[in-house]
C-alpha cells in the first residue's frame, strides 16, 4: 500500500474532475478553485464520452493527473430510474470502469469516487451507517443505479488491495444546487419541485400535484457543502470503507414541497397523487465518520432552496428546452 500522509494536496498538480459541469462536479471545481488549485482538468461529454473506453484511456495517458475526482454519472429521479434501468446500469458501469482502469494504469495517487446513498438497503436501520452496505434488498425503483455505484465502491476497494493505491469513496445523500438536472422527466425530487412550483407561480396556477403521499422522509445537502467534505476527505481520510456525506437532518417530502413553494412565491394548493410511488420510506445517513474529521454542513435547507431557486430562474431560459 502506498503510504498516505494526511495534509494538503499539491495545489499545482493536475487534478481531473470527471463530470465537472454536473451538480456535484461543478461544486467540487468551485471548491478546488477557491482552495487555490491551479491545474483543474475537465472535459464535457461532447469532448470525451466516458462510456467509450479507448478515448478515456488515451486522455488519461496524455493528461497524467496526479489526483482524480470521479463525479461523472448518469443520474435521474424515480421516473427515469424506473423507466430506463438498463441505461443507468450500463452507462454508469462503463463510465466507472473506464475512468478507474485508466487512473490505475497511469498511477493516479489519490482518487475519490462519488457514489450515492441509494446504495443502502431499502429498509436499512436509520440513520444509515456505512456498515449497512449489502445487508438487505435495495429500493426497486433505483436498484440498477445502486448496483452500478456499489460496483464502483468495490472497484476502489479492489484497487487498494491489489495495487496499494490510497483511493477512497464517498457516498453523498441527495444533493441539490446550481447545475442540477431540472428536466421534467430526468430530475430528482427537489429540482423537480423547484421547476414545478416556479412554473405554477408564473402561471398563477391554483394547485400543484406531486407524486406519492408526501410522507417519506429525505435528507438533502447543498452541493457546495458536499464539495467541502470531498476536499477534506481527499486530504485527511484513508480507508477502504465508503464515507457517508450528509446533513444529518431529514424532512418529509411534504415539508420540502412547502419550503420550495415559499421560495417560489406560490400561493395555491398542493395536492398529492397517492397512486404514484413514494420510493424508499426514509433515508437518513449516519455521518459520524465524516463529522469526526471536523466537517459540518453550512447551508440550511431554506437557504439552499432559495439559492437554487435563484440560480434556476437566472438560467431558466437555457433550461427550457430540456425534457
Amino acid at each position: 500500500m502506498k503510504k498516505f500522509a494526511p495534509g494538503e494536496l499539491d495545489r499545482a498538480a493536475p487534478i481531473y474532475v470527471a463530470g465537472h459541469r454536473g451538480l456535484a462536479g461543478s461544486a467540487i471545481v468551485r471548491r478546488l478553485q477557491a482552495a487555490g488549485f491551479e491545474n483543474i482538468i475537465g472535459r464535457t461529454s461532447a469532448e470525451l464520452d466516458l462510456r467509450d473506453r479507448e478515448p478515456v484511456l488515451e486522455f488519461l495517458r496524455a493528461m497524467k493527473p496526479r489526483y482524480v475526482v470521479l463525479a461523472a454519472a448518469k443520474v435521474g429521479g424515480i421516473l427515469a430510474n424506473s423507466t430506463y434501468p438498463v441505461d443507468f446500469l450500463s452507462d454508469n458501469l462503463r463510465i466507472q470502469v473506464n475512468v478507474l482502469d485508466g487512473a490505475r494504469e497511469v498511477g493516479v495517487e489519490r482518487l475519490l469516487f462519488l457514489g450515492s446513498s441509494c446504495i443502502y438497503p431499502r429498509m436499512a436501520e436509520q440513520p444509515i451507517r456505512e456498515e449497512a452496505l449489502l445487508c438487505g434488498p435495495l429500493e426497486p425503483t433505483n436498484d440498477a443505479y445502486a448496483i452500478a455505484k456499489i460496483a464502483g465502491i468495490m472497484h476502489v476497494q479492489a484497487v487498494r488491495r491489489q495495487y496499494g493505491l490510497p483511493w477512497i469513496s464517498a457516498m453523498p445523500t441527495n444533493l441539490y444546487g446550481p447545475n442540477d438536472n431540472f428536466s421534467a422527466r430526468g430530475s430528482h425530487v427537489l429540482p423537480a419541485l423547484i421547476r414545478r412550483y416556479d412554473e405554477a407561480a408564473a402561471a398563477g396556477a391554483e394547485s400543484v400535484t406531486n407524486w406519492g403521499t408526501g410522507a417519506p422522509r429525505r435528507e438533502f445537502l447543498y452541493a457546495d457543502d458536499m464539495a467541502d467534505a470531498c476536499l477534506l476527505l481527499l486530504e485527511q481520510y484513508d480507508g477502504g470503507q465508503q464515507v457517508n456525506v450528509g446533513s444529518g437532518v431529514d424532512f418529509t417530502i411534504r415539508e420540502i414541497a412547502n419550503t420550495v413553494a415559499v421560495a417560489a412565491g406560490f400561493k395555491g394548493e398542493t395536492r398529492w397523487d397517492s397512486s404514484l410511488p413514494d420510493g424508499t420510506p426514509r433515508k437518513l445517513l449516519d455521518t459520524t465518520s465524516l463529522t469526526s474529521l471536523g466537517w459540518k454542513p453550512q447551508t440550511s435547507l431554506e437557504e439552499g432552496v432559495r439559492k437554487t431557486m435563484a440560480w434556476y430562474r437566472l438560467h431558466r431560459a437555457d433550461l427550457s428546452a430540456e425534457t
